[in-house]
């Protein structure tokens, strides 16, 4: 039996995405958003060539390059000296060696490209306002009129589409906060790097900082140890969790801890991550992006993998009877965030080092070219979603 039209639970990154891929194979979807309406979302986003290929392929690059930056390098600095350590090439070299552009840019500027595409898609629909509280066929039916072939699960860590698989991934706290904020370039101290993105490495935390084109100033995001707020996305920090942060960040270089000691209107992020489990249940269900794999920030690749578990599932979907293409994709997917995921557990381990283990980091960073730690980077970077 052929897919005919699609049922999306949540109008993210990851379910607008696979709105539009699938419309690419005349697949008809109909995306279902419990907001009334879609706004400015979170903070600054990393687009590695990975993803940036999928978007060039789906139209949207083109509609966000003029607003982003490109950064030249991706540098990892010392928190506590501000030392330079190490630094990636990218700018022009990632469009050469990976075929395809790195950017930085703010959340919202991706989510309004994707959503402004869908909507000019006549393929596409967007139901606002519609919260699936019990994501049975039932309700599914009557949120979009029809009963649907496919149903994705697009809606977040806190899933409820997830009900629909036995043995989905259940979310837990990671025990890591991520305090996000942005600032405006005239305000932003001289060690702030306008034309890269930097990683800050401490022991125990780590802060990440890059240009953001769109308020011509700087996004910041702080990872540090943090108490569990319970089921929510973001919220303000509290007292607590901030002497926290300040506590966490003792050892850093004065300038840092001047600059985390002046937020304002930052945010903390409680990072969840996504238990082993099902992604697919066999018949008229999958789920994609952080419903399936929410992981920690590490490899900066969240939006990636999502943008990838979208375009690939489309094209199974258009190319191979249902069951048979959710266990591809179920497989595929799984091997491939798996990887990501050992990577992001790597770096948060060289990040946080400390001690003798930080030493012998700094020596092995000092001894490699920025072309091989590139290279380190081709399975990632390299990596060509089918679509």
């Amino acid at each position: 039996m052929s897919t005919n039209v699609v049922a999306i639970v949540g109008a993210g990154m990851a379910g607008l995405t696979a709105a539009l891929s699938l419309a690419r194979h005349g697949i008809r979807s109909e995306i279902v958003e419990q907001a009334p309406q879609l706004g400015e979302v979170g903070a600054g986003l990393q687009i590695s060539p990975n993803a940036s290929r999928i978007l060039r392929e789906l139209g949207i690059l083109a509609d966000i390059e003029h607003r982003w930056c490109e950064p030249q390098e991706i540098r990892l600095t010392s928190g506590v000296t501000l030392g330079a350590l190490a630094a990636v090439p990218v700018g022009a070299f990632a469009r050469d060696r990976w075929g395809a552009p790195y950017g930085v840019l703010h959340r919202s500027t991706l989510q309004q490209a994707l959503l402004s595409a869908v909507l000019r898609n006549p393929l596409c629909k967007v139901h606002l306002g519609c919260r699936i509280e019990k994501p049975g066929d039932t309700e599914i039916a009557r949120a979009i009129g029809e009963q649907p072939d496919l149903v994705i699960g697009a809606d977040g860590v806190w899933s409820r589409t997830r009900a629909r698989i036995p043995g989905a991934p259940k979310a837990h706290f990671s025990g890591n906060i991520a305090w996000r904020f942005t600032m405006a370039g005239d305000n932003a101290p001289g060690f702030l790097d306008p034309s890269n993105v930097t990683a800050f490495l401490g022991p125990k935390t780590h802060l990440v900082c890059y240009p953001l084109k769109e308020i011509g100033g700087f996004n910041v995001v702080a990872i540090a140890a943090g108490l569990d707020p319970g089921e929510t996305w973001s919220a303000e920090g509290s007292e607590r969790q901030g002497r926290m942060l300040a506590e966490q960040f003792s050892a850093w270089h004065p300038e840092i801890r001047t600059l985390l000691s002046n937020l304002r209107g930052a945010t903390f992020w409680p990072l969840y991550q996504a238990g082993p489990g099902r992604w697919q249940n066999g018949r008229d269900t999958a789920l994609i992006g952080d419903a399936a794999h929410a992981m920690m920030p590490f490899a900066a690749q969240g939006a990636a993998m999502a943008i990838e578990d979208a375009f690939e599932l489309a094209g199974l979907v258009a190319n191979t009877p249902l069951p048979e293409a959710l266990a591809t994709y179920e497989r595929v997917r799984q091997m491939r965030a798996a990887r990501v995921g050992r990577r992001g557990a790597f770096n948060r381990f060289a990040y946080h080092a400390r001690g003798p283990i930080r030493i012998a980091r700094d020596l092995v960073l000092a001894t490699r070219s920025p072309q091989s730690l590139a290279a380190d980077l081709d399975w990632l970077y390299g990596y060509r979603a089918k679509g």
